[in-house]
């Protein structure tokens, strides 16, 4: 499910991202230069400009894609408004200069470095990386796998980053087993309709928990039952469930806990429940058993390719609200900041002919 980007009322009030950038974009065409959306402040979507800038360079580890299609997610906005302040350690101190934002991508292989030897000029792969938001990026060997097969360009790059977060979450933080009930706070999330879905392969009974307009949705994935949260408070439900993967860090620990069996875990989502939700969460799981640890997502090739295997059998599929072109970036990264994007937003790439 996906809909193009509407002209938000904003837009009218500031000049067009290409206006910004002046005649470059419209000049010779030069084979080592690319469009990208370029980052040099901290703060709102205004930051953000479509620039031309140079292809980057692979490493001898490293795969070029040419880029078809990225994804954002939350991670994005925060490096971009740089708040919490730890995360202007990913694109800069004490400001950007020239960062290109987005971590997740799908397109064709143009390069590979000289010790590659899993992928070749011409493959279709998805993976993470910095700097997706543009014609080209360039990812480890190890953070790369061949595109699902059944998957479009735009549904494979909304994969890496969130379903690698659930896939973590469920099965490494939190230990899920067969026959578990488990909840899943924020399931309508770009994390939470895939955690939704894996949580379903490891056989779990699942409760999802989302606003009225996603109930139908979060109940197509396979979800066994359905909290409209507007309606109804888990946590004073009376139903105690096996895990709780928090994706957006509400309700307190002393809240959550009423909803735990008595060896049921808690774990958080730090990437949306912020820092300070985090280490207050760290700090409790030295004293609290069924408080879990925040977790940190490590992509890797070997979970890629277990994605891509659950994918290609319908297992799972991703669900993509919003599907924008390369100068919509901005407004985009806006609209998931507001914290009520469904499922994931990709950006779409012009499709060029490649050079291999």
């Amino acid at each position: 499910m996906s809909r193009r980007c509407q002209e938000p009322a904003t837009r009218q009030n500031r000049p067009a991202l290409n206006a910004r950038v002046g005649p470059t974009l419209n000049g010779p065409d030069r084979s080592d230069a690319m469009k990208a959306i370029v980052q040099n402040a901290y703060g709102s979507p205004a930051v953000l400009d479509v620039r031309e800038v140079d292809k980057p360079v692979v490493k001898d580890d490293g795969v070029l894609v040419r880029v078809h299609a990225a994804a954002i997610h939350a991670g994005d906005y925060f490096v971009m408004t740089g708040v919490p302040y730890p995360v202007r350690f990913v694109a800069g101190w004490p400001k950007p200069k020239n960062y290109i934002p987005g971590f997740d991508l799908a397109g064709h292989v143009e390069a590979v470095g000289k010790k590659v030897t899993g992928f070749r000029p011409g493959d279709e792969v998805f993976a993470f990386c910095n700097g997706a938001c543009a014609e080209y990026a360039c990812a480890p060997e190890g953070t790369c796998a061949l595109k699902p097969t059944n998957l479009t360009f735009e549904e494979a790059a909304a994969v890496p980053t969130s379903a690698l977060t659930a896939l973590h979450g469920l099965r490494d933080a939190g230990k899920v087993q067969p026959g578990q009930k488990v909840l899943i706070n924020g399931a309508s999330g770009g994390v939470g309709t895939f955690a939704v879905q894996i949580a379903r392969v490891f056989r779990a009974e699942v409760m999802g928990v989302c606003s009225t307009r996603n109930v139908d949705m979060v109940r197509s994935l396979g979800a066994d039952h359905v909290i409209d949260y507007t309606r109804e408070d888990f946590t004073r439900g009376g139903s105690s469930y096996d895990l709780i993967l928090d994706n957006v860090g509400n309700r307190s620990f002393s809240e959550c806990r009423r909803a735990l069996t008595p060896r049921g875990i808690h774990i958080p989502n730090s990437g949306r429940a912020g820092i300070g939700y985090a280490v207050n969460a760290l700090l409790r799981s030295v004293f609290v058993r069924q408080q879990g640890r925040p977790f940190l997502t490590r992509p890797n090739h070997e979970d890629l390719v277990l994605l891509k295997g659950l994918l290609e059998s319908g297992k799972v599929r991703p669900v993509i609200s919003r599907t924008c072109g390369l100068s919509e970036v901005p407004d985009a990264l806006g609209h998931v900041g507001e914290g009520h994007a469904i499922g994931k937003v990709v950006i779409s790439m012009p499709r060029q002919r490649r050079r291999v």
